[in-house]
């Protein structure tokens, strides 16, 4: 199969072993795959709820609004 960009490197036994991808033509399928990976290699990671995250940010959004500064008014959350 031919597909412009995409090159495979094949072994002595004619298996595919790697992949040159030319990155100015397929950037959003690189994208996609690095993402892909991120998300592997963090799936034994902490979570933390939607309902949790919201709260986040809400709290973030309001101290903003007051002016406070992470550090200097309150401490920060990591």
């Amino acid at each position: 199969m031919n597909m412009p960009g995409i090159e495979f490197l094949i072994d002595r036994m004619g298996r595919k072993k790697a992949v040159l991808i030319d990155l100015k033509k397929h950037k959003e399928l690189w994208e996609d795959l690095y993402d892909a990976y991120v998300a592997h290699r963090r799936r034994n990671e902490p979570r933390e709820s939607l309902a949790a995250v919201k709260k986040l940010i809400e709290a973030k959004a309001k101290r903003k609004a007051r002016g406070c500064q992470p550090g200097k008014d309150e401490p920060a959350r990591v």
